[in-house]
């Protein structure tokens, strides 16, 4: 079993006709149990027996007259589908293909175009693309709706359906229509790759600021870390100028690694909580003593495109006065899913069983990281504003809702934006490394801003 935070390349697809079956038979049961007072109508058994009841009988009656022959196992996953993700945007049920398929996903290695999608309004909407894939390299953006799939709407398809015609033979072109708000629809011709994201890169520049990109948080991201800084070490004498760890468009992956990456700059102390659904659910994951480049002035920069893992990562590091967050809000995905196996021919269940705290015992859910230093990367007006804060968790159909709503900030403009004609590449990372030669960051009293 493995506990994820984030993965919006969810599969859902569904099982068979047994687990429902076995659903009304215990139900069946419990009311028929001897010996035990007949419950009442409103009692929680009756009215759950009385809806299997119900979704037999409309099995029944659209095998019996619907116009054309339908596949009952296909409805029934359906129907399944339909159950899980009613409850948030990152329940659902993976049969055993789609099962093996999110294990090699999350091992570091797998087919496809690169990009972290989810469903909304019956299209495919992209969290974000993957870095040096071919989603990336043809610009596609996060926000974007994929519409049709070469040439074929997506409309009355679902997530799973929608990824595996994405999905193909490495070398395979694919045509994928997109909608991107402001912009007429157009077409992007995409050639399938093996993706085998190198989830971090990094670089020292001639002032010493050592840059760290994380992209993902799979299996190998804390073993690649730790050689990225061996090899800062080995350019910089041990001891940078200064970290940029770079969050931007990561949507997050594995527990583990998101608590491994942190416990890296901390020093023992808190990293996070989770809390499920009763009290004695709560379980709390600590850093080990040691942390690497102490003492070194640190920015983590986020965006919306920061999600889960990332937003784990970076409350942390907010939290413990560690680093200060410069860029934009986060994502606002404060939950933990459990993969649940059901068997070698059955799948898993991803279901939501928790909550994840910051050290402080924030919840982010629907909320996001708040940056201590809000840069745009590019100039806004307040209508670009509210468009970016739609693109949020809070916004997903059925998402959890914080729960304190009181804590949700006020929208303002950034404190900082590119300047009229900026024709730079990265006017937030340009802006972080300057704040670190300059010295208004530094490694004490929380990392706040000079002045």
């Amino acid at each position: 079993m493995r506990i994820k935070v984030w993965n919006m390349r969810s599969l859902l697809a569904g099982t068979g006709i047994g687990l429902v079956i076995g659903a009304a038979a215990v139900g069946l049961s419990a009311l028929a149990a001897p010996g035990q007072p007949d419950p009442g109508p409103s009692d929680p058994r009756v009215v759950t027996y009385q809806q299997l009841e119900l979704f037999a009988e409309i099995l029944a009656r659209a095998r019996q007259d619907y116009v054309t022959e339908i596949d009952e196992s296909e409805a029934i996953e359906a129907a399944i589908d339909g159950m899980l993700t009613s409850l948030d945007p990152h329940s659902g049920y993976l049969d055993a293909d789609d099962f093996k398929s999110m294990q090699v996903q999350t091992s570091g290695e797998y087919g496809g175009l690169g990009i972290e999608v989810t469903m909304e309004d019956g299209f495919v909407k992209v969290i974000s693309p993957m870095d040096d894939t071919p989603a990336s390299r043809a610009g596609i953006q996060p926000g974007d709706l994929i519409t049709a799939i070469n040439g074929k709407p997506i409309i009355g398809q679902t997530l799973n359906d929608a990824v595996k015609e994405m999905r193909g033979e490495k070398g395979t072109p694919l045509d994928i229509t997109i909608l991107r708000e402001g912009q007429d629809a157009f077409d992007v011709t995409l050639v399938r790759e093996v993706i085998q994201p190198k989830s971090v890169t990094w670089n020292v520049d001639d002032s010493d600021i050592a840059y760290i990109r994380l992209s993902t948080f799979n299996e190998r991201t804390t073993q690649m870390l730790e050689a990225a800084v061996n090899g800062i070490s080995g350019k910089t004498g041990g001891r940078p100028r200064g970290v940029i760890l770079d969050l931007r468009n990561n949507g997050g992956g594995l527990l583990d690694q998101a608590i491994s990456v942190s416990d890296m700059f901390l020093s023992g102390g808190e990293v996070v909580s989770t809390q499920g659904r009763r009290a004695a659910d709560m379980e709390r994951y600590n850093a080990h003593t040691g942390e690497v480049f102490k003492g070194v002035p640190m920015i983590v920069l986020v965006n919306g495109g920061s999600a889960s893992a990332s937003e784990i990562v970076a409350g942390a590091l907010q939290d413990r006065r560690r680093a200060t967050i410069v860029g934009m809000t986060s994502f606002g995905k404060g939950s933990v899913q459990t993969v649940i196996p059901l068997g070698a021919e059955r799948g898993a269940l991803r279901l939501t069983t928790a909550r994840y705290y910051t050290p402080a015992g924030r919840s982010i859910q629907a909320l996001g990281i708040q940056p201590d230093i809000a840069i745009s990367p590019v100039r806004l007006t307040e209508e670009e504003l509210e468009r970016l804060r739609r693109y949020s968790e809070a916004e997903l159909p059925h998402a959890l809702a914080n729960e304190d709503e009181n804590q949700r900030p006020e929208q303002k403009m950034p404190d900082e934006q590119p300047p009229e004609g900026y024709e730079g590449e990265d006017f937030q990372l340009e802006r972080a490394k300057q704040m670190l030669k300059d010295g208004s960051i530094t490694a004490s009293l929380g990392l706040k801003r000079a002045g």
